[in-house]
């Protein structure tokens, strides 16, 4: 199962599920447009430790809306 599918049953358990997707692949259009597919961020591939936190510290402290 790819993250896209995994995407769809994770917010069929919990529609308020936070994913951050991450991929190598800069052509892909789910790195490109994450939200549309359901994630709450993306990062790519390769990236440092520092990067990571910078991205989980924003969906983890994204006001609801």
């Amino acid at each position: 199962m790819g993250g896209k599918e995994t995407i769809k049953q994770l917010r069929l358990l919990n529609p308020e599920v936070k994913a951050i997707v991450s991929s190598g692949y800069s052509e892909d259009p789910i790195m490109a447009n994450f939200a549309a597919y359901g994630f709450s961020g993306g990062i790519a591939k390769p990236f440092k430790a520092a990067e990571f936190i910078e991205v989980l510290d924003q969906v983890l402290n994204r006001p609801e809306g």
